[in-house]
């Protein structure tokens, strides 16, 4: 019997429910309007385009003034353009093969040296 009327109140409340909705969403007057909460939305809306904008354009004139600084006279673009390091790097590596060339020697193991005319010797079978 319990289960009988908790389900009965259950069902009065979910009908209550209902009701009450539908005679919200059928009443014809408009719901009324906070004027204030919209111009603070307005506020905040404006103040983030603001920020963003103002972190944009910060960026593009420090960039901007980074690379007013590079000119044709500027030493690393200058370094970078005579392709001077190419030549120094071949001028090393050049300098080192010839260094590793002077240290090298060959030792030659004369009972190693092929002699065709001679034969290897073979065992005896006996």
């Amino acid at each position: 019997m319990l289960a009988m009327s908790n389900s009965t109140a259950l069902n009065l409340l979910l009908s209550k429910l209902l009701q009450d909705c539908l005679a919200r969403t059928n009443s014809s007057s408009p719901a009324p309007v906070s004027k204030a909460s919209d111009d603070l939305e307005i506020i905040y809306v404006l103040l983030l385009v603001g920020l963003f904008g103002f972190f944009t354009l910060g960026v593009m004139v420090s960039n901007l003034q980074a690379r007013r600084g590079e000119g044709p006279r500027d030493p690393y673009n200058t370094y970078i353009a005579t392709d001077a390091w190419h030549r120094r790097d071949l001028q090393y590596c050049q300098a080192k093969l010839i260094e590793n060339y002077k240290l090298c020697c060959v030792l030659e193991n004369q009972r190693a040296v092929e002699q065709p005319a001679r034969r290897i010797p073979e065992e005896k079978r006996s």
